[in-house]
């Protein structure tokens, strides 16, 4: 899709030369920037954008001004994405402990298409990173749209067929929606907010939004200056002084206060800014075990991405630490019987071991694996036990798997190994994986992109191997009533993460907290935590994500009915999308407007979700954005990640629906007895002549032409 996506941009970048903007050539439209880079990766979005979709290249043109050039024959297909140019933009970002809340606001103009015909608009949102869509606003003349979610067993909207072209996500990183019909020369104004994660190492936290724009999206106006603004607002939850390190944009300080900063960026510019936004600020002996799935679906990016980020692990272990790896498909292949001290020439002999046998290929069994690695760390005294469990695919047993690994984690005392997992693409069960995680204090990542499988695998290698508290519990909360801790099992405190704990409680809660853990050298650390109030913090918005994907996991676990009852209404409440919510895309008529403006080419509509309501409504089904619990078939048929299950072609899915339901209404009408007395009277070529009937007629589902056609039959 992110393929297609590139080629029609791009191909919208040539169509947009028949743009004619007079003979002054201080206004003639900006060339393209040519890239010795040729794949579609090139014209993926790298800051907010819109396009308009061109299917009849025809109506392409300038509004004000036609051109009157030669007749365009011929459709495109898929259709071409011009990018629009953009008028204003607005940047706002409100950081809050570890998490982001950022607002764009801009406005952008249908510059290519006549002023007599209209085309849809998409528009893509690249996110930071894990960002989540929060919503979207859109304003055209007459009509403003704007997302809402709904409960995925609504069944008043559920039934309602979505288009994927609709909305949905081109990359796991970017959000892409579609507003229907626009008219040529008209302004669209657009409101977007999602929340991100801030990156975090070496006592520094990272904020980077994509933000970098090109040349071809500025206005062909003369040499006209235009406004961009930036606003960073910082609110660390503590008292300390914010120091600002390193910034992309020159930021004027407005405000200063303990934990406090607020940040502005004002310019007048001739072409939009064309780098992200990014700003930086500041705050044991181990046993690993490496478990590397090698089944057939990790072959290319996967594996290699893995075995990149796992050499490069190797290369950083102290002399000191041990280590082992697992490589498992339907079986497993260890480097070694037992645990091996990571010397340069045990490491040396692993990379050696690696490149030989990690050959993607065989099925999946995760049970087997885990319970050797349980195993090779069974004695462990004086270390911290880590379990690396890298995986793309899901298996049946999966539930089995957690209850295993809780008996064993339950007997293995105090240190008890944590398990870090990590999902490869969209057919592993990355609520498995969390759960997992969770039960054993460790830390879930993942790579729903095959190009992000190695940095992403590099960042939870980091966390495990940089611990430096371990068994974090908090006594006071015992005493409050209803208290609910996300996660529940807190897990290890590292160099390379930050860790936010949040939860609910009633009851009064103490000034002070004790918080225990235990050192690196395994002795006893206790200290007091101060409460502060912080009344200006949206912390239903920063801690929904974690708090809805940890009880999705439980959910799933337990197969508990009012926790994804209790997730949907989290989900509604704050605006995060869920594995059982539905994003939707209301549109509202303005006033009176309910015709449709002249030339419009109204797409097709398949079903009831084109009514317009008493309010003057209407509803658009997105896709589900949810990433799903596993795909059994995907994995037992070694399906890539990235790469689609086949399908049937469109025709033959019309045809075979089509029959379905013909035939499913037929026997409601006749019995089995009749079907069977009936087309034993037939002679050879009247049930040639009929099977040929039926399935013409199936691409039309004539259900009430072929009762009649079998009622005569019968009576032959």
């Amino acid at each position: 899709m992110a393929e297609e996506f590139g080629k029609s941009v791009e191909d919208g970048i040539k169509l947009s030369k028949r743009l004619y903007f007079g003979k002054d050539r201080a206004v003639a439209p900006p060339k393209p920037q040519m890239s010795m880079d040729k794949s579609s990766e090139t014209f993926l979005p790298r800051a907010p954008m819109v396009y308009a979709v061109i299917s009849d290249p025809g109506i392409v043109d300038n509004p004000d001004m036609t051109s009157y050039q030669p007749h365009v024959h011929g459709r495109c297909d898929p259709p071409a994405l011009i990018p629009l140019q953009m008028n204003r933009i607005e940047l706002e970002a409100d950081s809050y402990l570890d998490s982001v809340i950022v607002r764009f606001s801009g406005s952008w103009r249908v510059h290519c298409v006549m002023g007599s015909k209209s085309c849809d608009c998409r528009i893509a949102i690249p996110m930071g990173e894990q960002g989540s869509i929060l919503g979207v606003e859109v304003e055209v003349p007459r009509k403003s749209y704007s997302t809402e979610l709904i409960a995925m067993d609504d069944k008043r909207y559920m039934e309602k067929e979505c288009r994927p072209e609709s909305g949905g996500f081109l990359k796991p990183y970017i959000f892409i929606l579609t507003i229907p019909n626009v008219d040529g020369g008209s302004t669209l104004s657009i409101k977007v907010s999602w929340i991100q994660k801030l990156l975090y190492r070496n006592g520094e936290f990272s904020l980077i939004v994509p933000f970098s724009f090109p040349d071809y999206v500025t206005p062909p106006v003369k040499k006209l200056a235009k406004k961009e603004k930036i606003q960073l607002n910082i609110n660390s939850g503590t008292e300390t002084e914010i120091m600002c390190k390193a910034t992309s944009h020159p930021l004027k300080q407005l405000k200063r206060e303990a934990g406090k900063s607020g940040f502005l960026y004002e310019a007048d510019v001739l072409t939009w800014t064309d780098i992200d936004f990014a700003v930086s600020y500041s705050a044991f002996r181990k046993e690993i075990v490496f478990l590397i799935d090698i089944s057939g679906s990790m072959e290319a990016k996967p594996l290699e991405g893995a075995k990149n980020a796992l050499i490069g692990t190797l290369t950083k272990l102290d002399a000191k630490d041990s280590f082992n790896i697992l490589a498992f498909n339907g079986e497993t292949y260890s480097f070694s019987s037992s645990m091996e001290l990571a010397t340069a020439e045990t490491v040396e002999r692993a990379v050696e071991w690696i490149n030989l046998k990690f050959i993607a290929g065989g099925g999946t069994n995760i049970l087997l694996p885990l319970n050797q690695a349980m195993e090779l760390v069974s004695n462990t005294h004086g270390s911290f036990p880590v379990i690396y469990l890298i995986t793309d695919g899901a298996v049946e047993n999966e539930r089995q798997i957690c209850d295993v690994m809780q008996s064993h984690l339950t007997s293995k005392g105090s240190i008890c190994p944590r398990i870090y997992t990590f999902g490869i693409g969209t057919y592993c069960n990355h609520y498995f994986l969390r759960m997992l995680a969770m039960i054993s204090r460790g830390q879930y990542g993942a790579a729903y992109d095959v190009d992000s499988v190695e940095p992403q695998m590099q960042k939870l290698f980091a966390k495990g191997l940089s611990t430096i508290l371990a068994n974090i519990t908090i006594d006071t909360l015992d005493d409050l009533d209803d208290v609910e801790v996300y996660p529940s099992r807190i897990p290890d405190l590292s160099s390379e993460s930050l860790l936010i704990i949040s939860g609910r409680y009633r009851g009064n809660f103490p000034e002070t907290l004790k918080a225990k853990a235990v050192l690196e050298d395994l002795s006893n650390f206790v200290v007091d935590l101060k409460i502060q109030n912080a009344k200006d913090m949206p912390f239903d918005k920063i801690f929904a994500k974690q708090q809805i994907d940890l009880l999705t996991a439980q959910a799933w676990f337990s197969e508990n009915k009012r926790l994804e009852d209790k997730v949907v209404e989290m989900s509604i409440q704050t605006g995060i999308v869920s594995e059982y919510t539905r994003l939707s895309l209301l549109e509202t008529q303005k006033g009176n407007q309910a015709t449709e403006s002249p030339g419009a080419h109204k797409l097709p509509q398949k079903n009831d979700s084109s009514k317009v309501d008493s309010q003057g409504q209407r509803r658009i089904m997105l896709q589900n954005f949810g990433v799903g619990f596993g795909n059994l078939k995907a994995t037992a048929e070694n399906i890539r990640p990235g790469v689609e299950e086949p399908k049937l072609p469109e025709a033959a899915e019309l045809i075979i629906k089509a029959a379905s339901n013909c035939c499913g209404r037929l026997c409601d009408r006749c019995c089995c007895m009749c079907c069977i007395q009936c087309f034993s009277k037939m002679n050879n070529q009247c049930a040639i002549a009929l099977t040929q009937l039926w399935t013409a007629l199936a691409c039309f589902g004539c259900v009430e032409c072929c009762s009649q056609l079998c009622c005569c039959c019968g009576n032959e």
